[in-house]
């Protein structure tokens, strides 16, 4: 009634016998169980304008730039909505797909186009988190390869071990060194990069603590990719903390033949232009705002 017969909620109310509130909660239940999906069209020539200017400066070979409601919005759905559709094109059968984890992609799988595809196999670049919301970013890569019955690879191990020998001994005796090779041959990888801010997921996850991240940013730190820690010219922090974060080896995130890097928001500027040089990604998903950022224009 709502999304295809375009009936107010009002006249649904009545439709249905039911009060206008229920509806709205009816309509919000049925996209968070995905019987219904938005998509954005790509017709905008502002954007496009930005998109190209993007792809001149940074070398990209594709952007994508998200509108957003005024430079203060929050720009996570807009550029989750944008990725969805984006790496939903992206995919074919017979492909090894690295995923990262965060808030951005994990509102993604809302805009996904679901289907089938053969021998497609998702490989987690990241452990997980040892305590978890009703968010846990750390589900992003199962879901996704429900969303495309995909073989689906993790690394069962928390993000953040104690120390380089534990990480060694995982890798080497418990079985993990399997995941590690098949990431060696992948034919694309999506990731997202946070801040070292209170809001970021490694803080919201309590990933690296406060005292962690005051002492990574005095030692010139940005953000973070996958949980190692990089500066703003892209260059990982030189510290313990970075010898302990179990992700696969990040030489083979950084020369997948695709690289996918989604982020965006004015508090991730300084991390999303540090990444940038760290991962010379081949496609970016951003926001209008931090376009305009990027390239030197008004906001």
């Amino acid at each position: 009634m709502y999304f295809v017969e375009e009936m107010t909620q009002s006249a649904i109310a009545d439709a249905l016998g039911v009060g206008r509130v229920t509806v709205v909660r009816m309509l919000a239940e049925a996209k968070a169980l995905g019987e219904v999906r938005i998509a954005l069209a790509r017709g905008n020539a502002e954007l496009g304008g930005l998109e190209a200017a993007l792809c001149k400066a940074y070398g990209f070979e594709e952007a994508i730039v998200a509108p957003l409601s005024s430079p203060s919005a929050d720009a996570t759905a807009p550029i989750s909505a944008a990725l969805g559709e984006y790496v939903s094109a992206l995919l074919r059968n017979e492909m090894k797909i690295g995923l990262g984890w965060g808030r951005t992609l994990n509102r993604s799988l809302e805009y996904l186009r679901e289907r089938s595809l053969k021998n497609l196999s998702v490989v987690s670049l990241v452990g997980g988190v040892t305590h978890f919301a009703h968010d846990n970013p750390a589900e992003f890569p199962s879901a996704f390869a429900r969303a495309f019955n995909a073989d689906c690879y993790l690394i069962p191990a928390p993000a953040l071990v104690d120390s380089p020998a534990t990480k060694a001994a995982l890798i080497e005796r418990c079985g993990l060194g399997a995941v590690y090779a098949f990431a060696n041959a992948l034919d694309a990888i999506v990731v997202s990069v946070g801040s070292l801010g209170d809001l970021a997921t490694i803080s919201r996850f309590e990933l690296i603590g406060k005292a962690d991240r005051r002492v990574m940013s005095e030692y010139g730190g940005v953000g973070e990719l996958l949980c190692n820690v990089y500066d703003k010219e892209g260059r990982f922090i030189d510290h313990p903390l970075n010898q302990r974060v179990m992700s696969v080896p990040m030489e083979a995130v950084c020369t997948a033949p695709v690289r996918v890097l989604a982020a965006g928001g004015a508090h991730k500027l300084a991390a999303i232009q540090g990444a940038l040089k760290l991962l010379r990604p081949t496609a970016f998903v951003t926001d209008e705002a931090s376009a305009r950022r990027l390239t030197g224009q008004s906001v």
